[in-house]
């Protein structure tokens, strides 16, 4: 899983037909200390985040085996809405 934070938005209006009604949008990985950890990304929203919100991703196969997205042509999800991170 990746953690990371909503920065944006993506609208494509020509796309995989199995992907017209989803959401698309950009997030930025996060280290655990919540500082930004990597490249951006493009993901489909399944659990109706915002912008600014911190969440949890998965990729690859993981992402094509997420309720109602099944063998759909996406490399990475939104699956959670972070309340709080805990490191010690």
């Amino acid at each position: 899983m990746i953690l990371a934070k909503v920065v944006g938005t993506v609208v494509a209006t020509r796309k995989d037909e199995r992907l017209v009604a989803s959401k698309l949008l950009v997030a930025r990985p996060l280290d655990p200390s919540g500082a930004p950890d990597g490249n951006y990304l493009v993901a489909v929203d399944t659990v109706d985040a915002g912008v600014g919100e911190t969440v949890l991703i998965v990729s690859g196969s993981s992402a094509r085996l997420v309720q109602g997205y099944k063998d759909l042509p996406i490399d990475a999800a939104i699956v959670g809405i972070v309340d709080h991170v805990d490191v010690p």
